[in-house]
């Protein structure tokens, strides 16, 4: 009886609860039942779900320090983020939790909350939405708090990350403007007078009011209870008070930072110092104390994590007191660090690619060169000045290459015999010792292979088969399981050795000179049998004495010399080098084309170098022995050097390209291979085959001007043109390869063709003459008529405006009878799209034997 008694007590209570916690009824029971649910259920796991996001957020974000930090550490991405979807879990968990709450425990009674949590869970929905980058959503969020809870104890967080969010939407001015009038209006204390107050440096920020952000930070950072909040305000306090070049504020700002010492991050304390370091007066302060400090900061185990902008600060350092071997040492020891810190790898390539450059190592500056853009975004405006950089060095490298490896052809080809076979038994030597180390190494290798095979093979597991699987699926793929890469590697030693990881590694002797690959290629060494390796003989047998062979060596050499001596002398205004270059081209008994541009090029570089005797003398050399030439005519009359030329490249190109376009294609191939000729390695020759080969193309068809294109963009492949030749070859020439017509359709434009020989050309003027009176005279319809020449032989005069190709077909009946006396020949009619076809690839008889027309 009493069991049963308990039963009943037990469920008339549970009754009681259910039906007296009802959302609907504003008792005391439901209100508070809801609240503490809502509270310590649903709120409670949701804002672990929101700082666990927030944790995540702040470990994957990398600050720039490089640039003004933003005070609050999140990256926005530009991806759109559609309804339903989410960045992070965690986020998406947290907004489930906050609508859970809502909808579970909201009691809205007669228009009023009666859950004092609700708002709570709002604010967490806002929360979740701007973490999670939907900001208007979130926006409406925050938005809601203010409409429906104004008493509530949380609406000055709501103003503040309703601001927060309008922030992130752009609207800078809407915040500052609702910002200062909450400071204004209520009078905030602790956390949200920092909150409210860092945010509305960033908007400033944001809208270059530098002055009134470092004031608000000044507040935010004594506000705040958070060292790490602390910490991050003053740097960017000092950050911005560099941007205005206040150097001692600067200091003093960051100073603060370094006070707070293990309170905040590390990265805190070291960029300060950093930034401190980078406002020294190198001028009037204490060098030696300064370099103390770095060696100081070097050598604390605690800032191992930060060596790559600690070496890069030692490099400034030492590059700033002309220093630069030291310099250079540690640019490399903070790229050898492999940071994070993309821009920083970035600057460390750009200085040192600087540095070969002013050196005139062009091609090591081409490298860092190429590293630099690697960290760089592609499209940024530091990724494009380091691209017109590299680009400008490309033909430099490019020939350097050729003329380094035709000198060293050419010095051992011109060697007695006598010194050429002790050159390579020098070599073989040399070769002989590298050998015997090589093999030492090999030996000690195997000598420990034994105990690397018992560390990786415990309990002698037999090594999987190079062809076999195993078992366990899991563990099938080679480089997951331990014991078979622990195999592999003894397996390389074994057979290979200790190699380095570089391009040719399978060579197990690499050349002690470059020469010598230059001389007979990296083939003929590879395929080179050991007996052979050691042979004086073979070397001397690889060498080509063919008097052909060796003046296509030197042409190409003394081409490149000139092609150099341009590139000094024009794009970068190093005359030493320039002159260099054109003296030992004209010591090098030179091709009869490049003496003369060359001795020009001599005589300008002297001008410039205030080298006035060697100027003259060059000057007399040319007016003597070249009176016709026009670089003669410039020099004995000074006046034509500053008003244009008339017979100068650019001027006869200039020309050329009017007859291009008034289609007189022939004179326009006959010219230009005249003035190939004439200007051969000077600058303008490539714009010349181009010109001719668009020409050709036009005249002749598809086939010429693939040809053409081909030639100059493998002929010229370092110029402008010849990167233009590459980009038609990769994507124009393919779009219009095919020869094959397309069917006519009802949104066709077409054109009336009449076809006349050019052997009548009086005959083409007198009847586009009057086919023109006759258009103009036609009512009704907006006709006009060009001239196009189809190949040599045939020249095509077209009727453009026609919509409709049954009245292309029947052109003639739109004519008076007085016209169509005038208009006799005959004529066919095509769509726009097949007459580009007909142009490109000269098949018309294709055209009109397949039943048009």
């Amino acid at each position: 009886m009493k069991t049963f008694f308990k039963l009943i007590t037990v469920i008339g209570c549970s009754i009681f609860l259910v039906t007296g916690c009802s959302r609907k009824k504003d008792k005391f029971i439901s209100r508070n039942f809801h609240a503490v649910t809502a509270e310590y259920n649903a709120l409670y796991n949701g804002y672990n779900a929101l700082e666990e996001g927030r944790n995540n957020l702040n470990e994957s974000y990398f600050d720039n320090y490089w640039e003004i930090l933003p005070i609050e550490r999140m990256e926005v991405f530009e991806d759109i983020i559609l309804p339903g979807q989410s960045q992070n879990e965690s986020f998406s968990r947290a907004e489930e939790k906050a609508v859970k709450a809502i909808q579970m425990h909201g009691m809205d009674i007669e228009g009023k909350e009666k859950n004092p949590q609700i708002d709570e869970a709002y604010l967490l929905l806002g929360k979740a939405r701007y973490f999670d980058q939907r900001f208007v959503p979130a926006l409406e969020a925050f938005n809601y708090i203010l409409y429906k809870y104004p008493a509530s104890d949380k609406i000055n967080q709501a103003k503040i990350w309703r601001e927060k969010t309008n922030i992130r939407l752009e609207n800078d001015e809407l915040a500052i403007k609702n910002l200062k009038r909450l400071l204004t209006q209520e009078v905030l204390e602790g956390q949200d007078l920092a909150d409210a107050t860092s945010i509305l440096a960033q908007a400033y920020i944001n809208r270059k009011s530098i002055d009134s952000a470092i004031t608000k930070l000044e507040i935010a950072a004594n506000a705040t209870k958070k060292n790490e909040e602390q910490g991050r305000y003053r740097f960017i306090q000092g950050q911005l008070y560099n941007s205005l070049g206040y150097k001692d504020s600067a200091v003093y700002a960051f100073d603060k930072v370094v006070k707070l010492n293990r309170k905040i991050p590390r990265i805190y304390l070291i960029s300060a110092e950093i930034e401190k370091i980078k406002n020294f007066d190198y001028e009037n302060g204490n060098k030696i104390e300064l370099l103390e400090f770095l060696t100081d900061l070097e050598e604390n185990r605690e800032n191992r994590p930060f060596l790559d902008k600690i070496y890069h600060q030692i490099a400034e350092f030492y590059l700033k007191t002309n220093s630069e071997i030291l310099s250079k040492e540690y640019y490399n020891k903070s790229l050898r660090t492999n940071s994070r810190d993309d821009i920083l790898m970035a600057r460390n390539y750009e200085i040192l690619g600087n540095m070969n450059f002013d050196k005139s190592l062009y091609r090591d500056a081409g490298n860092y060169f190429d590293s630099t853009m690697t960290k760089l975004a592609e499209n940024s405006k530091e990724y494009r000045t380091i691209q017109r950089k590299r680009d400008n060095l490309q033909d430099v490298i490019y020939y350097e290459g050729i003329a380094q490896t035709n000198d060293s052809i050419l010095k051992i080809v011109n060697l007695p015999e006598s010194e050429r076979l002790a050159y390579f038994e020098t070599f073989v030597e040399q070769l002989k010792i590298q050998t015997e180390k090589q093999k030492e190494k090999q030996e000690a290798q195997t000598r420990n292979q034994g105990l690397v095979t018992v560390n990786n093979n415990p309990g002698n597991v037999t090594p999987p088969s190079r062809l076999g699987g195993t078992p366990n699926q899991a563990a099938s793929f080679y480089f997951y399981n331990p014991t078979t890469v622990a195999y592999g590697k003894n397996e390389f030693i074994k057979i290979w050795g200790d190699r380095t990881l570089e391009d040719d590694w399978r060579w197990g002797v690499k050349n002690t000179s470059n020469t010598i690959t230059d001389v007979l290629g990296k083939n003929a060494l590879a395929s080179a049998t050991e007996t052979e390796l050691f042979d004086p003989q073979y070397y001397m047998s690889k060498i080509s004495s063919e008097e052909k062979d060796i003046d296509s060596i030197s042409r190409e050499r003394n081409y490149a010399y000139y092609q150099l001596g341009l590139i000094y002398k024009e794009k970068f205004q190093e005359y030493e080098l320039a002159k260099d270059k054109f003296q030992n081209l004209l010591e090098s008994n030179p091709e009869e084309r490049l003496i003369l541009p060359s001795k020009y090029n001599l005589y300008k570089i002297y001008e410039a170098l205030g080298e006035n005797d060697e100027a003259n003398i060059a000057k007399n050399d040319i007016i003597s022995n070249y009176p016709e030439s026009r670089y003669a005519t410039i020099l004995s009359n000074p006046e034509l050097a500053s008003a244009k030329d008339e017979n100068s490249p650019e001027s006869l190109y200039e020309a050329l390209y009017a007859k291009l376009e008034n289609q007189e294609y022939e004179e326009v191939i006959s010219k230009t291979e005249e003035y190939i000729t004439m200007f051969d390695g000077e600058p303008i020759v490539p714009k010349l085959e181009l010109l001719k080969t668009t020409a050709s193309g036009r005249l002749y068809g598809y086939e010429a001007y693939a040809k053409g294109i081909n030639y100059i963009a493998i002929t010229y492949a370092n110029t402008a043109e010849g990167k233009q030749a590459q980009d038609i070859e990769g994507q124009v020439l393919p779009k219009i390869l095919s020869k094959d017509f397309v069917p006519d359709s009802p949104d066709d434009n077409f054109k009336v063709v009449f076809s006349f020989d050019n052997s009548k050309k009086e005959n083409i003027e007198s009847f586009k003459g009057t086919l023109d009176t006759i258009l103009n005279n036609l009512k009704y319809y907006k006709l006009s008529s060009s001239k196009d020449v189809y190949n040599k032989d045939t020249t095509f005069v077209i009727i453009h405006g026609l919509k409709n190709e049954q009245i292309a077909k029947t052109f003639d009946q739109l004519l008076t009878k007085e016209d169509k006396q005038k208009i006799k020949e005959p004529y066919f009619a095509i769509s726009s799209a097949n007459y580009q076809i007909i142009q490109i690839h000269k098949n018309l008889d294709m055209y009109l034997n397949i039943g048009n027309n």
